[in-house]
């Protein structure tokens, strides 16, 4: 059984993710242990029909909602999940925000347990990969290969907290909105993690005070921040690696593909006076995340990310079009509807959102123009250049390696030579570290206990 005690006690050779079954057992211990403070109910079901549970701890008239396992390549908040709660359990009192008396945390245990079936199923009798059944390797020098052999991350559509931006009805999604309509509170903390870089926070709308314990925990714990990211492009940026959504009816959105994030699970509470904090842990750290000098010729460099996303996105789609007469069809797989997913105009999507900034860049004229971006800005691309084609790869890899086609084999031998140099190749460009998982851990439970301080101390 995973434990949820704090982490500075938590063993090195233990250092990997709670499946979600021992995400769920801890949690069921939890209120063995503290049953005047600790309620686990279902708030629904998923599209297979897999239990989604909230354990809820304390009994304020306030409430922080955190969501663990929105995405299930992300494995790092059920983990914090149960520290958070552990922490509330016990009474600690060290805040407001953490004064059972006060606030309510209810704890969605995670939002997309078909996800991380399919995402857990990916580390048994894989070549190459680990062999725990979590997504990421527990080892003590674990390698983007292993992650990306074994990890799995759906189409928009079945995301619940995206599927509403691309005007698809999860039952996982009305399961959350119903929870929010009912609690209305005044945090909701998304627990995400990135395969590289640094951390960041996006926010629904500021709070001022998070900004400096978040800051000071990720360089307590050696992890970099995140100076620009892919994900809040054109957002406002009130503080280092702090982003702040526009106005849901407004214009600047992420880099492509979120005209209507104002329908997403992100936005709900604001209809309630509340804030949603989504908090980012890197997987792999990269200290070109922190790298604020100006990159040079950074409109050559943008253009040649956007081909090595194309280059690397055809490579994989040759694979696959020499595979798809014997691979399962997408209607019944997850992993090929990713496949299709992404060969169906992803790639392209992501290198054209770049053109505006390669056009900026070309325009600067000295170092201090705000149009050039920044070193940490094309690392931040660089990532989802490398990422992209490499997690296709993956992906693929899965397929054929259970495939008993006569053709799998070698069309595995092909894709698996490009697969293997890719992630060495980024290992190398972006000049990754691991980042322990409990570092990983303690940071994102720091900064959704330093957020729920903020936003409590806003209603005062």
């Amino acid at each position: 059984m995973f434990s949820p005690e704090c982490f500075e006690e938590f063993p090195d050779h233990a250092d990997r993710y709670p499946t979600a079954a021992e995400v769920t057992g801890s949690a069921r211990q939890l209120v063995s242990r503290y049953p005047e403070s600790c309620r686990l109910r279902r708030i629904g079901r998923s599209r297979a029909g897999r239990p989604i549970l909230m354990l809820s701890v304390g009994h304020g008239s306030r409430h922080v909602l955190v969501v663990a396992g929105p995405h299930p390549d992300e494995p790092v908040g059920g983990a914090t999940a149960l520290v958070l709660a552990e922490q509330v359990a016990r009474g600690d009192r060290l805040f407001a925000a953490t004064d059972p008396a006060i606030v309510t945390w209810d704890i969605v245990l995670c939002l997309d347990p078909d996800g991380a079936a399919v995402s857990e199923a990916g580390t048994a009798g894989t070549e190459g990969a680990p062999t725990t059944a979590t997504p990421a390797p527990p080892t003590a020098d674990p390698t983007l290969r292993g992650y990306y052999r074994t990890t799995y991350r759906p189409v928009a559509a079945e995301q619940p907290e995206w599927a509403p931006i691309v005007a698809c009805q999860l039952p996982e999604s009305r399961a959350l909105f119903e929870v929010i309509d009912d609690l209305r509170p005044f945090l909701q903390c998304s627990l995400h993690s990135t395969d590289i870089g640094g951390s960041w926070v996006q926010l629904t709308h500021d709070l001022p005070e998070l900004a400096a314990p978040f800051r000071a925990s990720a360089a307590e714990l050696g992890i970099p921040l995140q100076h620009g990211t892919y994900d809040a492009l054109y957002w406002d940026n009130p503080g280092p690696a702090v982003y702040v959504l526009p106005p849901p009816d407004g214009t600047a959105r992420l880099a492509a593909g979120s005209e209507n994030i104002g329908a997403s699970t992100w936005c709900a509470p604001l209809r309630y006076g509340g804030v949603t904090a989504i908090v980012e842990v890197p997987m792999w750290a990269s200290d070109l995340a922190e790298d604020l000098s100006p990159y040079p010729d950074a409109g050559h460099a943008l253009r040649d990310l956007a081909g090595l996303v194309l280059d690397g996105g055809r490579r994989v789609t040759a694979v696959l079009e020499k595979a798809r007469a014997f691979l399962p069809p997408p209607g019944h797989d997850p992993l090929r509807r990713v496949l299709e997913w992404m060969a169906d105009g992803l790639y392209d999507m992501v290198a054209d959102s770049w053109e505006p900034l390669a056009r900026q860049a070309a325009a600067a004229s000295a170092d201090d123009d705000p149009r050039r971006p920044t070193t940490a800005q094309i690392s931040a691309l660089n990532i989802v250049a490398r990422r992209q084609p490499i997690r296709a790869a993956g992906l693929l890899l899965r397929l054929l390696q259970a495939s008993d086609d006569k053709a799998a084999p070698a069309l595995y031998r092909e894709l698996d030579e490009l697969f293997t140099a890719w992630c060495a190749d980024a290992e190398e460009a972006l000049r990754v570290r691991w980042v322990p998982v409990h570092h990983q851990v303690e940071h994102q439970a720091r900064t959704v206990l330093a957020g729920a301080e903020s936003a409590l101390k806003s209603l005062r």
